[in-house]
């Protein structure tokens, strides 16, 4: 009698590996340990991390799926290049999607969700944006703070696939403006979040929207600020 085949299937262990390397490469590419532009050769991240190829081209597909890097024909991977044209489309996007985003969870939002919302806001305000020894980087604290703060605004629209690719584009924002630390001051938008919760709260699609889209703006246009 002929055995049947084991299904092929990733191991817990490996699959630990794969996650614990793809974090890695994640954070290194948002601290700013590979220039823009950089190749990502999978040999020297497997032999720099003691992994083999396959665990590395894993964590890479993945960072691409984020937004962290290429995947060019016939070159391999790579760290996104400095370019203010992809930085602006990826605000387009962000602008055309997120204000709709943000109308579905005024109309679909339920009062957890409203908790939920003044929470994060809360602990934005209350998370100071830079530290002393950092200069006018800010800080991991409020980073976490400010996607936690625009993920809740628009989780409300109980729309998965639109949240995966919230998700993506805050990323690649993220890679965005913290290469874009260095060359323009940083800004905490405070008065602008602020009004942000209090128009979802107040169920005001209409002026939720266009706060937020003005905020959207006047990101990018600080990302692409020339000193």
């Amino acid at each position: 009698m002929t055995q049947p085949t084991a299904p092929t299937s990733t191991t817990p262990g490996k699959q630990m590996l794969s996650e614990q390397v793809y974090a890695h490469l994640r954070d290194a590419i948002l601290r700013g340990d590979h220039a823009p532009g950089d190749a990502l050769k999978p040999q020297d991240l497997a032999k720099e991390q003691g992994v083999s190829l396959a665990v590395v081209r894993e964590a890479l597909v993945r960072v691409v799926g984020d937004g962290l890097a290429d995947r060019l024909p016939n070159r391999g991977f790579a760290v996104p290049a400095f370019s203010d044209r992809r930085w602006q489309e990826i605000a387009e996007a962000r602008r055309t999607i997120e204000p709709l985003m943000l109308r579905m969870s005024i109309e679909r939002g339920d009062v957890d969700w409203e908790a939920r919302v003044r929470a994060a806001h809360h602990r934005l305000a209350r998370t100071p944006p830079y530290a002393p020894d950092e200069g006018a980087h800010y800080t991991a604290a409020w980073a976490e703070a400010h996607r936690l703060f625009h993920r809740t605004l628009l989780e409300g629209c109980g729309n998965p696939v639109l949240m995966e690719t919230f998700d993506r584009l805050w990323t690649a924002s993220e890679l965005a403006r913290r290469w874009a630390a260095t060359r323009t001051p940083a800004r905490d938008g405070i008065d602008e979040h602020r009004s942000l919760e209090e128009a979802a709260l107040a169920r005001d699609p209409e002026t939720a929207a266009t706060v937020l889209t003005r905020h959207l703006t006047v990101t990018a246009a600080a990302l692409t600020a020339r000193d």
